[in-house]
């Protein structure tokens, strides 16, 4: 059965990590584990994350939301369907559909509707617009969130492109870190170094000490071979957000990698703990 990364849920879903995390923490999924400890999502995962964040923004309450989530759980097939799926969902009640003959739906009653699809060979999960949305327009994500979505969407096929939309994204709005973080990333999965040390000094000083910027500049110090700097940067990532796992995880191995073993065992413990809240 496939399974899918946090990158993916950032390219299908257009959810940021940190945002996804979140939706963990707040028990809506519980993925599993890879070998190296990384998060693996099925495809049901994908579905209720997408789900979760939309009802979210539709300021459903949470006990609503827990509630629409278990029908939905109980509802959806456990692969991709070669049909397709359409999701609907109304208050706590969520219908899932298979196939074209039932995507249509009554004007103005949802407060979600998606399509998820399989087209060339990726798995797509598409927002359904009807004339009864338009009112909500004006409240739609601006110029800059769609520089940062195309980014998004553009990082498997075309990554100059999509290091573009991420630079036009900053370039609209400077304190938008989750387009530096990915800005950032992305020439650092180049192999653009010097390109990435630069990214991150940027965002750090356009956004201030941003938890997940920190964590992805201490990974590519690291690569760097400058240890020094890149405990640094894990240790300021840890002062704004204590409960990033993946930071506590990369400060164990750099410090028992130093020769400091209480330091590493500490933080391992850390991870560990917060690992075990999530649920695993």
């Amino acid at each position: 059965m496939p399974s899918y990364s946090v990158r993916d849920v950032e390219r299908v879903l257009r959810l940021s990590p940190d945002i996804t995390r979140n939706l963990i923490k707040a028990g809506f999924v519980k993925p599993e584990r890879g070998a190296r400890r990384e998060y693996r999502f099925s495809f049901q995962d994908l579905i209720v994350l997408r789900t979760a964040r939309a009802l979210i923004d539709a300021k459903i309450p949470h006990k609503r939301i827990r509630r629409s989530l278990e029908n939905l759980r109980r509802e959806l097939p456990e692969s991709m369907p070669l049909s397709g799926l359409s999701i609907s969902a109304v208050g706590d009640h969520v219908v899932v559909r298979e196939g074209e003959a039932h995507r249509q739906v009554e004007s103005g009653q949802y407060l979600l509707g998606l399509d998820v699809r399989v087209e060339n060979g990726e798995l797509r999960v598409v927002d359904r617009k009807d004339e009864a949305s338009a009112p909500a327009a004006a409240t739609q994500p601006s110029a800059v969130r769609d520089w940062f979505t195309e980014g998004l969407n553009l990082e498997s096929s075309d990554p100059e492109a999509a290091l573009s939309a991420y630079r036009r994204a900053v370039g609209d709005d400077s304190h938008h870190s989750a387009a530096w973080t990915n800005w950032g990333r992305l020439l650092h999965e180049q192999g653009r170094t010097t390109e990435a040390v630069e990214v991150y000094r940027r965002g750090l000083a356009q956004v201030g000490p941003d938890p997940l910027l920190l964590f992805n500049q201490g990974v590519l110090l690291e690569d760097l071979g400058d240890p020094t700097a890149a405990l640094e940067a894990y240790q300021t990532a840890l002062q704004e957000d204590p409960e990033l796992a993946d930071c506590h995880y990369n400060l164990a191995r750099l410090y028992e990698s130093l020769g400091k073993p209480q330091h590493a065992i500490r933080h391992l413990g850390q991870y560990r703990r917060l690992v075990a809240s999530d649920g695993h």
